[in-house]
């Protein structure tokens, strides 16, 4: 079973490490190449480089290659955008309100909480809007981000797979305060979250 709290997080990290790969491979690969001709063509061996003219292979080698791995990464980045955007019809609506500065996030029963709980193993969907100037809304651990806007309604999808409490930040800045717009997600085993998700509206305890 995977120590990551969400299946995504194993998407975005290895999207980040195959990048990162490809980049040192051909930062080594480059200064290997200079080290070499620095060597080769220094003035005193006498060696003279020659310009290369219409060189087919050298010219295709040089297209297809970069073309590959940069639709390659489009592809893994792409695959990784659609987890958060493919929300499943069973998933658990949460409304989140976002203002200067704390998240409210109310459910479907009349809840209302700042800390948001959900269940374990649950697809969860995320409906945001600001009511007032421009939020985002950011899970670190769970690698998911989206912005929290006034002029429309925005989505975000996560099935958390890990119990444990995880930090929620405002990572669009939104004013004086901005540095201390944080909350948490609770993840709760499923019957606890039944046990809390049934106590009335007005006993509702947050944090």
């Amino acid at each position: 079973m995977s120590s990551a709290p969400t299946t995504h997080v194993e998407t975005v990290d290895f999207v980040m490490l195959y990048i990162v790969g490809i980049s040192v491979v051909l930062l080594l690969g480059i200064t290997a190449t200079m080290i070499y001709f620095v060597f080769k063509y220094h003035r005193k061996k006498g060696h003279q480089p020659v310009d290369i003219h219409g060189n087919f292979w050298l010219e295709l080698i040089w297209i297809a290659i970069p073309t590959i791995l940069v639709l390659s990464m489009f592809y893994f980045g792409y695959t990784g955008f659609r987890e958060i955007r493919d929300i499943p019809s069973n998933a658990f609506k949460v409304k989140v309100e976002a203002m200067m500065w704390k998240f409210t996030f109310k459910y479907e029963n009349g809840k209302q909480t700042d800390t948001l709980y959900v269940p374990i193993d649950t697809p969860i969907h995320l409906e945001m809007k600001s009511v007032d100037v421009n939020h985002a809304f950011y899970i670190p651990a769970f690698r998911i981000k989206e912005d929290v806007l006034n002029s429309q309604v925005t989505n975000l999808y996560f099935k958390p797979e890990k119990l444990g409490m995880y930090d929620v930040a405002c990572a669009e800045y939104c004013g004086l305060k901005h540095s201390m717009m944080y909350t948490a997600v609770k993840v709760l085993p499923k019957t606890d979250f039944d046990t809390w998700y049934a106590v009335k509206p007005v006993e509702t305890i947050t944090k």
